[in-house]
């Protein structure tokens, strides 16, 4: 059976992405190969599972986030591929308060979504490839669990106007507060992330402002082989149009070892229970995160008084 020309096209970008990726997880095992990048060293592939599963622990990590969605568009056949990296890191501000540092740069592919009108006025989709709008996060957190199991972090959050294409982005700064709150247990973890994001500046002239809410609840069990189950929903609500996008996600992800670099690998799927016209129906997920646990000693919130 011959491809078709557009189906090569639609994973042509994705494959480019995913190569890309590959080239910063060779350079990232040059540069973790040494003793602090040993899970031993930070209580075993076990620990480092149960510190992925909090995201203000004390842990570098590097995801390199690939989705696909499917089912989205003005004819219910568009496609979209989006990478997204997503360094994590933890510094140390004093030894009762530490800063994370969460960003997401994504890069998208997308082909028979953003609706055009061709010759003959009817509705088709168009396609566009590049960088969408980055996403950064300021976590400030207690070293130490609060109430003795409640991990907290707040701080503001950044939306910066990156996209190159005005379908790829809101072509506007915002801002808003951000908050993460969790407790883990019996190798349970059960929490929730929020954002609010506000534009407040315009890159781009007759853009709609940005005024959305990312609300995240999430719960996943790890077991002793490092194994974990995930199930949660990345809600996003739109003000100014009363509208929610809830992708549920469901994945499992395992820890291994690449040489002496533990790399998580992560493959699940989700469903949009409710999605805006033109919004995908489902899509996969495969997750490859670098990690680079920090030197014992080093203060940061824990996930091991919460037994």
């Amino acid at each position: 059976m011959t491809t078709p020309p557009s189906l090569r096209r639609s994973f042509c970008f994705p494959t480019l992405c995913l190569l890309v990726s590959a080239l910063f997880l060779g350079a990232g095992r040059i540069h973790a190969a040494g003793p602090e990048a040993a899970p031993a060293a930070d209580g075993g592939a076990e620990d480092l599972a149960k510190k992925l599963s909090n995201p203000v622990a004390s842990l570098i990590s590097v995801p390199f986030q690939a989705n696909w969605d499917f089912g989205a568009g003005p004819t219910g056949g568009g496609t979209k591929f989006t990478l997204n990296i997503q360094p994590v890191v933890p510094i140390t501000l004093t030894k009762d308060w530490n800063l994370i540092l969460r960003t997401i740069v994504p890069i998208i592919d997308q082909r028979g979504i953003a609706p055009t009108v061709n010759a003959a006025g009817q509705y088709q989709g168009s396609s566009q490839s590049g960088f969408g709008d980055v996403t950064q996060s300021f976590f400030f957190s207690p070293s130490k669990p609060l109430f003795g199991k409640l991990i907290l972090g707040v701080g503001p959050a950044l939306l910066y106007p990156t996209a190159g294409n005005r379908y790829l982005g809101g072509g506007q700064w915002a801002v808003g507060p951000t908050v993460v709150a969790l407790v883990q247990q019996s190798g349970f973890t059960l929490g929730v992330l929020a954002n609010n994001l506000s534009s407040f500046a315009h890159s781009q002239g007759n853009r709609a402002p940005i005024n959305a809410l990312f609300l995240q609840p999430f719960i996943s069990y790890g077991t002793k082989t490092a194994t974990t189950f995930t199930v949660n929903m990345e809600s996003t609500y739109d003000w100014n149009n009363a509208q929610w996008t809830v992708p549920l996600n469901l994945g499992v992800s395992q820890i291994v070892k690449i040489g002496k670099t533990p790399v998580s690998f992560y493959v699940g799927g989700r469903y949009y229970a409710e999605k805006p016209v033109n919004g995908p129906d489902w899509g996969l997920r495969f997750v490859v995160t670098l990690l680079f646990p920090k030197k014992p000693g080093v203060s940061a919130p824990s996930t091991v008084a919460a037994k």
